[in-house]
């Protein structure tokens, strides 16, 4: 399955070497995942009580202690696709415990920050009622914009910019193939992807369905968006020039 943005192939980034040199990095945006978006994601939802098990395609499935949340590592199944780059975490909410249908999911490709997507499960954790939407998408432009991103020109209402044009977050029609409770077609939705070079390969993308609480996808945005460094020891490619380093001591 596909949504198609880029029609490049980038690969997903090598494991870190753990005796080579550690960076401080800015922006985050442009970060990466340092190849441990598995190990640190998995390891959150295991210090936060969440339930684990192999399922039968050899993806890694995760279940939140109220049974309302789910979050899947679907690397190693590799159906699905945002763009050309593989789909990593499938995270999911449901309105009640024994509801067998999610309210909505969202979608993290290799590559994606695991600061952003960590925080993202943190909002989500926090809430009683995940499925529930509260605010309006001017939520999450208004997180992107309190730090430094800026509204398009042509769409300030549904689209940002991060200051060297090389990250976009958009509300917009999703891609059919993401999935949500609400059948209805031309929903809303939003989608974030980061670009170094334009025209070049996507570093990685995000996609959130239509019933996605904005305040959950803000928190994502300004954990995206935070001017503080990370710390990486591997660095994407095509970011040479793009990032700031500091030699981490």
């Amino acid at each position: 399955m596909e949504a198609l943005l880029n029609p490049h192939h980038p690969r997903y980034p090598s494991t870190p070497n753990p005796a080579g040199p550690a960076y401080w990095v800015t922006p985050r945006h442009l970060a990466g995942d340092d190849g441990i978006l598995a190990d640190r994601i998995t390891g959150l939802l295991t210090e936060a009580g969440w339930t684990s098990w192999t399922t039968a395609r050899s993806t890694w499935l995760f279940l939140s202690p109220g049974r309302l949340c789910g979050a899947e590592w679907i690397l190693p199944d590799n159906l699905f696709h945002l763009g050309d780059l593989p789909v990593a975490w499938q995270v999911s909410a449901r309105p009640a415990a024994d509801s067998a249908l999610a309210e909505w999911n969202a979608y993290f490709t290799a590559g994606t920050p695991h600061e952003a997507v960590a925080d993202f499960l943190l909002a989500v954790e926090a809430r009683t009622d995940p499925a529930l939407n509260y605010d309006g998408p001017e939520a999450v432009l208004d997180a992107l914009t309190a730090l430094g991103w800026a509204r398009d020109v042509d769409r300030p209402e549904t689209t940002a910019w991060d200051p060297g044009l090389s990250a976009g977050f958009t509300w917009g029609p999703a891609p059919a193939e993401i999935q949500d409770a609400d059948p209805r077609p031309d929903l809303m939705g939003w989608q974030v992807w980061a670009e170094p070079v334009l025209g070049a390969p996507y570093q990685w993308a995000a996609t959130f369905s239509p019933s996605v609480p904005h305040d959950l996808v803000a928190a994502f945005a300004a954990s995206l968006a935070s001017p503080a460094p990370v710390l990486r020891r591997t660095l994407p490619e095509g970011t040479e020039g793009r990032l700031i380093l500091t030699r981490a001591h």
